[in-house]
């Protein structure tokens, strides 16, 4: 199903006001990467960086194009891990967090 306008503006907005919601959506995502629902973590990542930092000015940081970066995290995208992980650690800087995984 896809989500429509008002629930994106919804969590943009969310987004913006509340640093706990921003980096439960990022913990969320990385979580569906390690449970192997990929399609699922993509659109987590991108609705996150479309919540938060965008893809123009991450694209920027990471000197690609941010419709290639788009393309990357849509339904029908391959990330490499190398692209991946890249755009996770510029994710971690800009959030000023620093993921880490834990054995439970």
């Amino acid at each position: 199903m896809a989500l429509t306008k008002d629930f994106k503006d919804t969590i943009k907005a969310r987004a913006e006001v509340d640093p706990a919601f921003r980096r439960a959506l990022l913990v969320e995502a990385m979580n569906e990467f390690l449970a192997d629902n990929i399609d699922v973590a993509k659109s987590m990542l991108r609705d996150y960086i479309n919540a938060t930092i965008s893809f123009e000015p991450l694209a920027q940081k990471l000197h690609k194009n941010s419709k290639s970066l788009q393309r990357m995290l849509g339904p029908s995208g391959n990330p490499t891990m190398s692209s991946l992980f890249t755009i996770i650690h510029e994710i971690q800087k800009a959030e000023g967090i620093k993921l880490t995984v834990r054995v439970e």
